[in-house]
């Protein structure tokens, strides 16, 4: 999936009964120029702030919630850090390795077999986005050889 431009993510924003702010949109151009990476609350809001250092930190953070209340971005957990924020239109789950701590973007369909059987056998809708599954990458399980 293609990365949304600030115009679409408005224009869903609108569709879904919200509106953009001035700074709703700079959160959105900061979100849309991340282009798939992981960015804290607060690498969202020192972008915000160096474009438009009159918006303040409480309203950043306000929208990034606002946006996720309206179903266009959502936070992730990747491991004992802050959390890292995308837009829904990039939504991907995460595999995080507790050795070097490197973040992999698992593909979109990779866990279907597992949402499809936890639903069929218990009736639970597993959102993989907001968690990443930890274990070990590649590299340091080679390490360990």
């Amino acid at each position: 999936m293609t990365q949304p431009t600030v115009d679409e993510v408005i224009g869903l924003i609108r569709e879904r009964g919200g509106r953009a702010s001035r700074a709703g949109r700079k959160v959105i151009e900061s979100l849309t120029a991340a282009a798939g990476d992981h960015r804290t609350a607060e690498e969202v809001a020192d972008e915000v702030r160096r474009h438009s250092p009159d918006i303040h930190p409480a309203t950043i953070y306000r929208n990034l919630e606002r946006l996720e209340a309206l179903g266009v971005a959502y936070h992730t957990h990747l491991g004992h850090g802050p959390a890292q924020w995308h837009l829904v239109a990039g939504a991907h789950p995460h595999l995080t390795c507790e050795r070097c701590g490197h973040v992999i973007e698992a593909p979109v369909g990779a866990f279907d077999a597992l949402r499809s059987s936890l639903w069929q056998s218990t009736g639970f809708r597993v959102d993989l986005r907001h968690f990443a599954l930890t274990g070990t990458c590649a590299a340091c399980v080679a390490q360990e050889r």
